[in-house]
């Protein structure tokens, strides 16, 4: 009975209470658990869910629900001692399941790929911190194919099981990051890794974050 007092305020009809916070010009964030690669539409067939996961999704207020690909599609996938290592250091494991979830480096073909879709007007970057120990970071930024750039992100997923991955070695900062409250906080290494994200994808990073906490979340200007 006590949760349902604290909770029973909070539960309403959607439509019109979102109909009214659009009327009234208000700001509506929307969460979603799926990725692009994910979309029916410009997702990996067949490797797709029954919705629309991008931006597009919005308008149809579809609800999103978690998707596990049977397939390797990640071709940044990490499944050695490094891959082990960034999942237990970012606690990568599913809620419910418990499942070793699947990590690799940043792959910025998808990322654009992502951003070509859905537009993006800013960049969040998570779980900076994680990367805190190692020497080296790579980044993916070119897929080829039978010996040939690829122009974006394959639409087959037999493509993809074939595709040979460009990257770009970073130095590390091996420094601990999860006391920064502000991009100068953070050491000169991080400084460039993130710039060099912001570069890649041409969109502006705008947060960051060092850890778990409400307070690990910094805020960017500019960089």
């Amino acid at each position: 009975m006590v949760y349902r007092e604290r909770v029973s305020p909070l539960v309403r009809d959607t439509v019109p209470f979102l109909h009214k916070a659009i009327k009234d010009g208000k700001h509506i964030l929307i969460e979603g658990a799926q990725s692009t690669i994910l979309d029916i539409d410009f997702g990996l067939y067949p490797f797709v869910t029954s919705s629309n996961c991008s931006v597009g999704g919005c308008m149809e207020w579809s609800r999103l629900i978690s998707h596990e690909l049977d397939e390797e599609v990640s071709r940044t996938e990490l499944i050695n001692e490094t891959g082990d290592l960034l999942v237990n250091r970012g606690h990568e494991y599913g809620v419910t399941t418990g499942r070793k979830r699947r990590v690799g480096w940043l792959d910025m073909v998808m990322l654009n790929f992502s951003n070509m879709i859905s537009g993006f007007t800013g960049i969040a970057i998570t779980k900076l911190d994680i990367l805190d120990i190692f020497k080296e970071i790579k980044i993916g930024i070119g897929y080829y194919l039978n010996g040939k750039k690829l122009e974006s992100f394959p639409a087959l997923a037999e493509d993809l099981k074939h595709v040979t991955v460009e990257y770009i070695t970073l130095p590390g900062w091996n420094l601990d990051t999860s006391k920064a409250r502000s991009f100068s906080d953070l050491p000169p290494n991080a400084q460039a890794y993130v710039r060099k994200i912001q570069e890649l994808m041409n969109v502006p990073v705008k947060w960051i974050g060092v850890g778990q906490a409400r307070e690990s979340i910094i805020e960017v200007d500019q960089i």
